[in-house]
């Protein structure tokens, strides 16, 4: 299943030429248009972006998981895959292992860049090798998520907004800007944001920012909020994915 869902990737290069090039696109604009208004006292604003577009990114596989798991849904495949001797839990586990590794192959052009515009990993090599642990793990919780919506959608057109609409996600956290300005309940509801606790992980194990104070629970202790938001999104939404497919037979 997952070389399948490889395959499928290779047979549409277009769409994944695209989807790389979107984060880079944005860290060139936010970096070099937005950069002098947006800056982050006592720190290089692109330095502080790119984890931010890292984490962005990878919450881009709430769109992908929804988008791919709605066409096999609502074009025969998976009705075809119920009836061959596979077990259930391969067809949407395969989809996001697959969508794992195209995500680690395609971040590496966006690391590339950020360090051609003078990001740097300023902490630890361990610490670096945590922090992209962590970034593919929450790829792989949201891409999760993604399946069991696209599951559960009437049509691939519904799964195509819904998908689309969740790009604002990272604009409701830090991924772009600190929280410390922002209105008290907005503020509350950017750092409870799973991307806000995974962008300052990100952030701390590179050594591009230090953790902010006075922050709700899982942005004060990012490493560990991170990592909480990832096993609770994986331990509910992949055995609801591979349930609700299951039950569709």
């Amino acid at each position: 299943m997952a070389g399948r869902q490889l395959r499928r990737v290779r047979n549409n290069p277009g769409l994944a030429v695209l989807t790389q090039i979107m984060p880079i696109n944005m860290l060139l604009f936010f970096g070099y248009v937005f950069g002098s208004a947006l800056a982050v006292p006592g720190r290089e604003y692109r330095s502080f972006l790119v984890p931010g577009l890292l984490v962005a990114t990878a919450a881009g596989g709430l769109m992908t998981g929804m988008f791919q798991a709605a066409q096999d849904t609502h074009r025969g495949v998976a009705d075809r895959f119920r009836t061959m001797p596979v077990s259930r839990a391969a067809v949407p586990l395969g989809q996001a292992v697959a969508d794992l590794v195209v995500t680690a192959v395609g971040t590496v052009p966006l690391l590339l860049t950020g360090l051609a515009v003078g990001w740097r990993i300023e902490g630890s090599a361990a610490g670096a090798a945590g922090a992209v642990g962590l970034l593919l793990f929450f790829r792989f919780a949201c891409t999760c998520a993604g399946i069991l919506l696209g599951l559960l959608s009437r049509s691939e057109e519904a799964a195509g907004q819904l998908g689309a609409s969740s790009f604002v996600l990272p604009l409701l956290s830090n991924a772009y800007i600190p929280t410390d300005n922002l209105p008290g309940w907005l503020r509350t509801l950017a750092e409870w944001n799973p991307i806000s606790a995974v962008t300052t992980a990100l952030r701390d194990l590179f050594g591009n920012a230090p953790v902010p104070e006075g922050a709700a629970w899982p942005v004060a202790h990012p490493v560990a909020g991170a990592l909480v938001w990832c096993l609770l999104l994986t331990a509910v939404f992949l055995p609801l994915a591979v349930s609700r497919y299951a039950r569709a037979e």
